[in-house]
């Protein structure tokens, strides 16, 4: 696994230890943050604050530092990933950039001030199958966690449903092997 593109392009990431993360493949996040760089609905990445939720190794969220994301907060329960995202951020020099905490990815609960301003991206690679990026993303706007007007970048399965999560408007959807991607954005309506 690898960083695809930016200041940090080629540099190798270590994933988590044991099967439980399921990291997004090389492919895949670079389309990804192809779509992210030419869309017309796009803000790009320069100078905005994103959020990584079920980050397990920090892929997406350092693909999005090395393009010239100012922050990223990686969230994850498990230890192995919190320790592989807090490696990674080092080896790469990106400790300012990012901050690592423990926490259930699909119940974040409401932001404190102490996470800074809300976030313009959401990476969401959830386990597959179980619903919980539709439950991450409701949560983040009951939660404060977005800006109005925030991007949200979903990653499921492709035989998963995919409906819209409720106050979030679809602006695309990519299925790249087994990931389906659907880019949406916070409804100017949600609260």
């Amino acid at each position: 696994m690898r960083i695809v593109a930016g200041t940090f392009r080629g540099r190798p990431l270590v994933a988590p230890k044991g099967q439980s993360t399921r990291p997004t493949a090389d492919r895949t996040r670079q389309a990804i943050f192809n779509v992210l760089d030419h869309a017309a609905w796009s803000p790009g990445l320069e100078g905005l604050r994103v959020i990584d939720l079920f980050a397990g190794s920090g892929a997406l969220g350092i693909e999005a530092l090395s393009r010239g994301a100012d922050f990223c907060l990686f969230l994850d329960r498990g230890e192995d990933a919190r320790t592989a995202i807090r490696a990674n951020l080092a080896t790469l020099g990106l400790e300012e950039g990012g901050q690592v905490v423990r926490r259930d990815a699909a119940k974040p609960g409401a932001r404190m001030d102490a996470n800074g301003a809300a976030f313009d991206i959401a990476f969401l690679d959830p386990p597959y199958g179980q619903g919980l990026g539709e439950a991450a993303l409701a949560a983040l706007s009951d939660g404060g966690w977005l800006a109005a007007d925030a991007l949200a970048v979903l990653e499921r399965g492709v035989a998963d449903p995919a409906p819209t999560p409720a106050g979030f408007e679809p602006l695309d959807e990519r299925v790249w092997g087994a990931a389906r991607v659907s880019f949406l954005r916070r409804s100017p309506l949600s609260p």
